[in-house]
């Protein structure tokens, strides 16, 4: 199994919903869906108002090298201003178990 997941942890700049972040990520859905090994995407907010953004991808190099992508391809996108950029922790691991 080489599949990885890629999970990023941020809180959204004072006074951006999630669903205002949802929305800024147009582009990001539409480009995600073109990129080798791309499998799918979940966006989760908790009570606590951090955001979780979770991408399964079919290595680790896939989700690697869209991430260097967003920021340089897609470096004017709207998400970018949505981000508190101080909160992000980003990492991707590849998959050791599944289940479903």
């Amino acid at each position: 199994m080489n599949e990885a997941m890629e999970i990023t942890t941020f809180q959204l700049v004072k006074g951006m919903t999630i669903k205002d972040f949802i929305a800024a990520n147009a582009d990001v859905d539409a480009w995600l869906q073109k990129q080798p090994g791309f499998i799918l995407r979940r966006i989760c907010e908790g009570s606590d108002g951090w955001v979780i953004d979770m991408l399964l991808w079919k290595s680790a190099r896939d989700g690697k090298r869209a991430a260097a992508g967003i920021m340089t391809e897609l470096s004017g996108s709207p998400v970018h201003a949505a981000i508190d950029q101080s909160t992000v922790d980003w990492t991707i691991q590849t998959c050791r178990h599944r289940l479903g």
